[in-house]
């Protein structure tokens, strides 16, 4: 487990540079999940650390395989200096702690929900898990292990996570994409949806 995570953490700090802040969280019956925080400029990047040391399990499957199934991490990317956005820890901390409490499994298109504000004065408490990639590349891991995958999280407002359960992730992107909206502003409104 320890190795799987200094690699994880080599592929961070390959990719965003060194971090500038780090935080930890343990939650009762789970693993310690890190935080770290990369600024690059006006960009304020927040990776989480420890929710690859175990594979997601299948919450339907009578026995967890300790080494297959889907590894990842979560990154979020907002704007510096807008909002108190550093309190984003605890929230991201619960996000990546879920397949080890609830026993779900993160994948592109879901919605997770903090059921609190994201921030002080955010208006989300729920992000849209994007597909992996762009700013991070997937580890890949040796075999049978799965590669560790950075999800990206895109914050949602209220009445985006409704629509995006009625028309889906898709949909919700194409619309994001079609009025510019501005995903890491850390104070926007929700975009049209009518």
């Amino acid at each position: 487990m320890g190795e799987i995570l200094a690699l994880v953490e080599a592929r961070l700090l390959t990719a965003l540079g060194e971090p500038d802040a780090r935080a930890a969280v343990t939650f009762l019956g789970t693993d310690r999940i890190e935080v770290l925080r990369f600024t690059d400029g006006d960009v304020v990047r927040y990776a989480t650390l420890g929710m690859s040391a175990q594979p997601m399990a299948d919450p339907t499957a009578a026995l967890a395989d300790p080494v297959k199934g889907p590894r990842a991490e979560l990154v979020l990317s907002v704007r510096a200096g807008l909002a108190d956005t550093d309190k984003v820890l605890r929230p991201l901390a619960v996000l990546a702690a879920s397949p080890q409490v609830e026993g779900v499994i993160v994948a592109p298109g879901a919605s997770l929900e903090t059921g609190e504000p994201l921030w002080p004065g955010a208006p989300f408490s729920s992000v849209l898990v994007a597909e992996p990639g762009g700013l991070v590349e997937d580890l890949e891991m040796d075999a049978p292990m799965d590669p560790v995958r950075f999800l990206p999280l895109l914050p949602m407002t209220h009445n985006e996570t409704a629509w995006k359960r009625v028309r889906g992730a898709q949909e919700l992107q194409e619309r994001w994409l079609s009025h510019g909206t501005d995903l890491r502003d850390p104070l926007r409104g929700s975009v049209p949806l009518d």
